[in-house]
């Protein structure tokens, strides 16, 4: 059985040793060898093709990188997965698109806003996932096969 005294070392010595871990790893993970972003291919289009993601609210439907809502399907690799003509045929449709009963809002984009959320989809496809394929929730991993 510990001490007063010795209990209260080895909890002051135990979260010291925990905090230098802690900022140790914090700086390993900021240095520069270890960026898995691609942030030195981030361009204007890339730019406008995020901010066109984030006006239309397409997080409410769709996940990418993991974050967002379960609706519709996971969108981090779909460039990968479906092309850029399907996707774009989608964004510019001026009917909405009902895949497997479910409703997608008909956006009716230009060719240039297409072209530029066609380029942010890129973009984050190229983000090093640590080997993970597709970031999918396991709740909506079965319903989201495409």
């Amino acid at each position: 059985m510990l001490s007063k005294k010795q209990a209260r070392a080895f909890f002051l010595i135990g979260t010291l040793v925990t905090f230098l871990v802690f900022i140790g790893l914090t700086v390993y993970s900021l240095s520069e060898g270890n960026d898995q972003t691609n942030k030195e291919n981030l361009t204007a289009e890339v730019v406008r093709g995020k901010e066109i993601w984030e006006s239309n609210n397409c997080m409410g439907c769709h996940t990418i990188l993991g974050e967002g809502a379960y609706y519709a399907p996971e969108l981090t690799k779909v460039i990968d997965r479906r092309g850029e003509g399907y996707i774009k045929a989608i964004l510019m449709s001026p009917v909405p698109w009902q895949p497997n009963g479910r409703k997608m809002v008909a956006y009716g984009m230009t060719e240039a806003e297409a072209t530029d959320v066609i380029s942010f989809f890129k973009w984050i496809g190229e983000i090093d996932l640590n080997g993970f394929e597709r970031i999918v929730s396991p709740l909506a991993k079965d319903r989201f096969n495409n």
